[in-house]
């Protein structure tokens, strides 16, 4: 259909015709919009569970194998017209707004090319995210999968079967990764086995994809709420618990035994290349692991200089490494009982802030928000994190914490936590983002790690405009935070480009923040498993830091902060560079 239309628009131009003044024109979708469009309505079919995530319903019965190698296949084609297609396109002949959407959509078809030409679907399983999660986490009726009609029972059911088809595949290809040497540590794949026991229950109503029958709305009709019933017991007993089983005894006898036990990229078949096309990836820049590394030692250096600062202005005696201790160990810093407390805390943080917010954003989202427990089956493997809500207001934003011991829950980094996973930070970005009808719907439901966790570890160094860190202790957390994601360019990079052993990870992580044991493995852990993905927060925020100076340096007394988060926010999720022109061109604009 755009190819019909741009042929008209181009016997018009030659016909003389001025397409602004033609009203017929002006009310045509413009071709190349129409392209964004086709490819994200035909790109959701591949991705169903992104569809459900941001509330169209359409595809929640489908679950693509998406590690097998006909989808693999059929993805790369898809990327591949797409890319032919959008050169049949002149960039310089798009309107502003268009010329964003063009480079952004280019960058996605030569990224994802590019990712394809790596051998990933030979490791689809490790401990801290992935399809093995996912399942029940939906399947509990606690987040994006919708348990209300019976239409949407059998929809999950459905993709139930989609599970165990992935599980199968998720066996033959680790097998065969096996053989040809991709396989992730074997202490990561020792963490899933728990993961798995979990999910392998003897009596189906103690199984976590139960909670949606007991939960089973009254408006059922009783012999639909009868075969539903049965149909989720028989899923579970024959299809769930069998699908973990034979994960969990493979991995168990098979697969550990025979896995490496380096911790880095490099020790796998185009390791080196693989995490340099990551880094590429994950933060939207050319930069290298060298330049990366680098930038991560001067960061640790910035901020453990701030830290003396606290440490002197608190009175505290000892080093830095004994504050560390004190504030990981002090009673004073572990006040709560319940888990109750603890949520009660961070919805106290926002209500103290907020008469702030409206100074410093003039952009605030309709869609509502939440903080929640992180579920128990997946708790001892998380880090707190967002799940946005519905572009429609049907679901809130939900800020997950992790509870694993409410007695033990320091309190000094739940400023500087809540600020980055809520308000302003990933709860703002993605809620106006998703709530843009503006944007291209492509654009709409876009994720770049540099510029979203970028976005976030930049608003936490707005807690003293928002009224937050009159605590010293609060403020270091806020340090620990930050030099957290200073130590990941250091460890990340360490890890798979410079041979680091995972011991010498975490004691670099130990050196440096105040982090105990169990948490800096769990950290060093999921480095591990997800190559590249920790270096986004850093880069992404330190430019948008070097922004917000450039326009403060370039405008004086005309700069206005809520304006400049207007024009960072107000795009939507972009690559770095593309963000860079877009801030340029609006201090350009702001001068004249």
């Amino acid at each position: 259909m755009y190819n019909f239309y741009y042929l008209l628009f181009l016997v018009l131009v030659l016909a003389g015709c001025n397409p602004k003044e033609d009203k017929k024109i002006s009310e045509m979708k413009k071709p190349f919009n129409d392209l964004l469009d086709t490819y994200y309505e035909e790109r959701l079919k591949f991705f169903p569970l992104e569809a459900t995530q941001i509330g169209d319903n359409r595809y929640n019965h489908l679950l693509p194998n998406d590690i097998s190698q006909g989808f693999r296949t059929d993805i790369k084609n898809f990327y591949s017209k797409f890319h032919s297609e959008l050169s049949t396109y002149h960039r310089d002949s798009l309107s502003e707004q268009e010329q964003v959407s063009y480079d952004i959509f280019k960058r996605e078809m030569e990224v994802n090319l590019r990712s394809l030409e790596f051998n990933d679907h030979y490791m689809p399983v490790h401990q801290f995210w992935g399809m093995t999660l996912t399942i029940p986490q939906i399947g509990s009726g606690k987040s994006y999968q919708p348990f209300k009609t019976v239409k949407e029972y059998d929809n999950f059911l459905a993709r139930i079967d989609g599970f165990a088809i992935w599980v199968d595949t998720a066996i033959v290809n680790m097998r065969k990764g096996l053989s040809m040497g991709y396989t992730f540590p074997k202490v990561l794949m020792e963490r899933v086995l728990p993961q798995a026991k979990d999910m392998m229950v003897e009596d189906v109503k103690k199984s976590i994809f139960w909670e949606p029958i007991k939960n089973m709305p009254d408006a059922i009709p009783s012999p639909e709420k009868d075969r539903i019933t049965q149909a989720y017991a028989d899923a579970i007993k024959n299809k769930i618990v069998p699908s973990y089983e034979k994960l969990h005894d493979f991995l168990r006898d098979e697969y550990i035994p025979k896995t490496r036990t380096t911790a880095g990229f490099s020790d796998i078949p185009k390791g080196n290349e693989h995490y340099q096309h990551l880094i590429n990836f994950w933060t939207t820049t050319n930069l290298s692991a060298d330049d990366i590394f680098q930038i991560g030692q001067s960061e640790v250096t910035r901020i453990r200089q701030e830290m003396e600062k606290i440490k002197t202005a608190v009175g505290f005696k000892g080093n830095l490494k004994a504050f560390f201790e004190h504030v990981n160990s002090s009673k004073k810093f572990t006040p709560y009982k319940t888990p109750e407390d603890v949520i009660a805390g961070f919805n106290a943080i926002h209500k103290k802030m907020e008469p702030q917010l409206k100074k410093l954003f003039n952009m605030v989202p309709k869609t509502g928000f939440e903080v929640r427990q992180t579920e128990a089956f997946r708790a001892a493997s998380s880090s707190a994190e967002y799940n946005p809500g519905t572009p429609d207001g049907s679901r809130p934003g939900i800020f997950y914490v992790p509870i694993l011991n409410a007695s033990t829950f320091n309190y000094t980094g739940m400023e500087t936590l809540f600020l980055h996973e809520a308000i302003p930070g990933h709860h703002y970005q993605i809620a106006l983002q998703y709530e843009n009808e503006e944007l291209p719907k492509f654009r709409r439901f876009l994720w770049y790690g540099a510029y979203g966790e970028g976005w976030a570890l930049y608003t936490e160094s707005l807690g003293k405009e928002l009224g937050l860190y009159t605590d010293p202790y609060q403020y270091f957390g806020n340090l620990g935070d930050e030099i957290h994601r200073a130590i990941r360019l250091v460890v990340d990079v360490g890890l798979h480009a410079k041979g680091w052993t995972r011991e010498q990870a975490i004691q670099y992580m130990k050196d440096n923040e105040a982090i105990d044991d169990q948490n800096a493995t769990a950290e060093i852990e999921r480095y591990m498993a997800i190559p590249a993905q920790a270096l986004s927060y850093k880069i992404g925020q330190l430019k948008i830091l070097e922004l917000r100076k450039k326009a403060e340096s370039a405008l004086g007394n005309k700069f206005n902060l809520a304006l400049f988060h207007d024009e960072v926010l107000k795009y939507g999720c972009l690559p770095l560079d593309v963000l860079e022109n877009i801030v340029n061109r609006w201090i350009q604009k702001q001068q004249a």
